[in-house]
């Protein structure tokens, strides 16, 4: 196996200026106004699953990490922001001599994860908080969505394989890496992008385009060529004129004549359009009376998760799938609505003051204060049963009975016995240094297929899954709910 190498196109470039201005703006206010130093926790979560799933895939801590371990003004970026002629001096000499003192937590990638609960906190200077929202956003959602949706596709193949194709249609060169990346994580084999091998050790694959034919006097002189030019590994496309009357029976007529004289089996064939449940049926019954029953057959062509379950249910006979543009761009809900909050301020004496961001919209109201995630499991079946987010300094008794109760609908209990619990945030900056080391993709791959076997199979369904919950503890639903009455009775006066 290809191990992952610390090759990576951010060291070709210098992402530090990758923020939302306003970011630059609240820096230097902060400066100027003498709290640039107060130590401030933001939390990174969502509130929603796309495509109105059960479940998300968490992804995008290495390429966090390899940001965060990055962060330099340049002088070209001082240049730049001068130019500008809205910043201090003062501003400006702070970030000339920048240097990254957070502390952050994250989820583990690989980990599923629900709505509310903070995939990535961070702790520090407000004004080094501040700066790197735009980034942990940008890093955890995308990879997160596109992890996400390729865990549904490849649940919806039923263990066939399913390789990632999307490259060209990917929202840019970041959307083609880190998305391949994403898209094994989530589950896919392989990926048909060469530089994604290359910087992370996943399985790159492909064979032939229809030019290929295309280009050979006939069919059959193209698939000889190809045959002879990899016998070890001959997946001939068979679609680019006609799969019955003319592919299919060219490349039996190859494996016949060029591949088993050569002493080589066939691998298999792909078809790339039509009517893919008919064409395959008809293509696994020639090739088994050929004598190729061994013979795979791949499809691909503008595949998701709900075309691939309708066809394997119509009795499709394919092996694996490609799946490209609707993958990569997650198409079908292409956004991964993560928000940064303010959650607590650091006063000078250590007491953690709790902040909240109150709205109308009940979704939108903030949990509090500095916190953590545990994980309940049934230590009978070992499925874990609720997430429960409580303050960081409390601890759970394993030995006697927890209550969890519904954030909302309160009236709505459950009392836990013969229950373990993981803490699911891992620390992976101290003090501005790194001082976690992330598995290669491989090995995420693994645990992400580990950790998706804890959840009941009502959550992991494609429609209407069953709500995983999510839970506060009573310290913090209690503190969430007295700032919000202390906030309401502020404004009655």
């Amino acid at each position: 196996m290809i191990k992952e190498t610390k090759f990576d196109i951010k060291n070709e470039r210098n992402l530090t200026m990758l923020v939302d201005f306003y970011e630059l703006t609240m820096a230097n206010g902060y400066l100027n106004n003498d709290v640039g130093n107060k130590i401030a926790y933001f939390d990174m979560f969502f509130r929603r699953v796309p495509d109105k799933g059960g479940y998300c895939i968490m992804a995008g801590v290495q390429q966090l990490i390899d940001y965060l371990s990055c962060i330099k003004f340049t002088d070209e970026d001082i240049k730049y922001l001068e130019s500008k002629n809205c910043f201090s001096e003062d501003f400006i000499e702070y970030l000339r001599n920048f240097e990254f003192s957070c502390d952050v937590w994250a989820i583990p990638e690989g980990n599923p994860v629900f709505p509310g609960e903070p995939l990535v906190i961070v702790k520090g200077p407000i004004i080094q908080a501040q700066f790197v929202e735009t980034m942990i956003l940008l890093t955890v959602n995308h990879q997160t969505l596109i992890a996400t949706k390729s865990n549904r596709i490849c649940r919806s193949a039923e263990n066939r394989p399913v390789m990632e194709f999307g490259s060209r249609r990917a929202q840019g060169y970041d959307g083609a890496i880190y998305g391949a990346r994403a898209a094994v994580i989530g589950g896919c084999s392989a990926t048909a992008c060469t530089i994604a091998e290359e910087m992370f050790g996943i399985p790159a694959v492909g064979t032939m385009a229809h030019s290929w034919i295309q280009l050979f006097e006939n069919e059959y002189k193209s698939f000889e060529a190809w045959a002879k030019t990899f016998p070890d590994n001959c997946v001939l496309l068979i679609d680019t004129y006609n799969v019955l009357k003319s592919g299919l029976p060219n490349a039996i007529k190859v494996f016949d004549e060029v591949l088993i004289p050569m002493g080589y089996r066939p691998k298999g064939v792909r078809i790339d359009s039509g009517d893919i449940t008919y064409l395959s049926k008809e293509v696994r019954r020639i090739l088994d009376e050929a004598g190729y029953a061994d013979v795979k057959i791949v499809a691909s062509n503008s595949l998701d998760e709900y075309i691939i379950k309708d066809v394997l249910r119509q009795g499709a006979q394919i092996d694996s799938f490609g799946v490209g543009e609707r993958l990569i761009t997650a198409k079908s809900e292409p956004v991964f609505g993560g928000v940064y909050k303010l959650v607590a301020v650091e006063e000078d004496n250590g007491e953690i003051t709790p902040k909240i961001k109150i709205s109308e919209n009940a979704e939108k109201i903030t949990n509090p204060g500095f916190k953590k995630i545990y994980r309940i499991f049934d230590k009978k079946s070992d499925k874990a049963i609720a997430d429960l987010i409580t303050l960081n300094d409390e601890v759970l008794d394993e030995d006697s009975p927890l209550e969890i109760f519904h954030p909302v609908y309160t009236w709505k209990k459950r009392k836990i016995k013969n229950f373990y619990a993981k803490e699911l945030l891992v620390k992976i900056f101290h003090k501005g240094k790194p001082v976690y080391t992330s598995p290669n993709v491989m090995s995420i791959k693994k645990f992400a297929e580990e950790q998706l076997e804890t959840l009941w199979p009502e959550v992991l369904r494609l429609e209407n899954p069953h709500h995983y919950y999510v839970d506060l503890s009573r310290k913090l639903w209690d503190l969430k709910h007295n700032l919000l009455n202390k906030y309401n009775d502020s404004f009655e006066e």
